[in-house]
């Protein structure tokens, strides 16, 4: 079995890039959530998910990491969700819309990526996301 482990320098520079790249194009990027299934990669299509709520980032979206772990500046929270449904996974892109990353969504303690105070969102409702953290591990 492979062993990788990386110092906090390395962790740190891996968590810089990755966040970084949401501060891309002219504005802070976004967070959309959606029901169903996460794709298989970020690269695949969003096809019969729903999606349900729409937020942005600050720009910067991070600010400095500590060993490995950014966390998120002020999310603007969506007023007026799109639509109805159960909130399971979200996917980041920057302000130009290139996709980053997928994440999963649970509610408050059921330890997601993301965590949001409900994962059951009704159209023209308030989502609020309160913190988010990106963390490059140390190794295995």
């Amino acid at each position: 079995m492979p062993v990788l482990h990386l110092s906090n320098t390395a962790r740190s520079a891996a968590v810089d890039a990755v966040v970084d790249l949401i501060d891309a194009g002219s504005a802070g990027g976004t967070i959309k959530i959606y029901d169903g299934s996460m794709p298989a990669t970020v690269e695949t299509a969003v096809s019969t998910q729903t999606l349900l709520a729409t937020l942005t980032f600050s720009d910067p979206a991070f600010g400095d990491d500590e060993n490995g772990v950014a966390t998120a500046n002020s999310i603007t929270s969506d007023a007026s969700a799109d639509a109805t449904g159960t909130a399971g996974w979200a996917r980041i892109a920057d302000s130009d819309g290139t996709d980053i990353m997928d994440v999963d969504v649970t509610a408050t303690g059921g330890g997601g990526t993301i965590e949001i105070n409900t994962t059951s969102i009704v159209a023209g409702g308030s989502v609020a996301i309160t913190a988010f953290t990106v963390t490059m591990p140390s190794g295995a």
